[in-house]
């Protein structure tokens, strides 16, 4: 376990679902905001490494006949579980022509990021972002809007049947040629949660995954091409997390 490991989880293994498990998700989230910030955001250092790969597929520049550089045309990014905003929007935020549409369960998580990067009218996010409160499965958008799905540390929270559904929607809504940047968990686990997560009180939390192997498999199925898979020890909670950065083809069928 590395130097910065998160408390012991106290985890027990389960193969059923909660019923509730979306609104203990965001009870657990609305609760522990304060405490779960202070311990992941000074920690970035992998999900700042993993989307510096993905900006380097996305146009984030056009040179000009003059040989200067202006921001290049619109990119639409959905970014799921964004949490406070730092530092993933806040980076995609900095490219000008970036638009963001941000999503996450956790109201208390959303309004700190309301509060950093849409202070005012005058913000330099102002109409490029878009805040989303809910599960991130009841999200619903037209067909190829997004050039680039951005899911850290989130789709990981859902059931694994869904994991499967959610990324069958996020094919969907790519446009042709797109990304999508996520981390899942590189174990093969039904469930697994735990009572007092970060050793609060309230921090009940589920988690749940296919393992390296089984992702990269229903990743493929849905119809996209993995680009790039890595197996990475997490600075912060010393737990192993695949990270898959993969395209949507430039081909539509008919």
């Amino acid at each position: 376990m590395s130097e910065n490991a998160a408390p012991p989880l106290d985890p027990k293994s389960r193969d059923d679902v909660p019923a509730d498990l979306k609104s203990r998700l965001k009870a657990s989230y609305d609760a522990i905001a304060p405490r779960y910030n202070e311990w992941t955001v000074p920690h970035s250092t992998t999900r700042i490494r993993y989307l510096d790969q993905l900006l380097n597929h996305l146009p984030t520049t056009t040179t000009t006949n003059t040989g200067t550089s202006s921001p290049s045309s619109p990119v639409s990014v959905l970014e799921l579980g964004c949490g406070n905003g730092a530092p993933v929007t806040q980076k995609l935020l900095s490219h000008p022509s970036f638009s963001i549409t941000a999503n996450d369960i956790s109201s208390a998580q959303l309004a700190l990021a309301l509060a950093s990067l849409l202070p005012d009218l005058s913000s330099p996010a102002h109409g490029r972002l878009t805040l989303l409160e809910g599960d991130m499965l009841a999200l619903d958008f037209a067909p190829a809007i997004f050039d680039a799905v951005v899911g850290m540390y989130s789709i990981i929270h859902l059931p694994r049947a869904e994991q499967v559904e959610m990324l069958r929607k996020i094919v969907t809504w790519l446009k042709p040629g797109g990304w999508l940047l996520a981390n899942f968990g590189a174990e093969e686990v039904a469930g697994i949660e735990t009572q007092h997560w970060l050793k609060e009180e309230k921090g009940w939390m589920f988690w749940s995954g296919w393992g390296s192997e089984g992702t990269v498999e229903k990743v493929r199925e849905v119809g996209l091409e993995v680009v790039v898979r890595d197996t990475v020890e997490d600075v912060v909670d010393g737990m192993f997390f695949l990270w898959i950065l993969a395209r949507k083809s430039e081909l539509v069928k008919m």
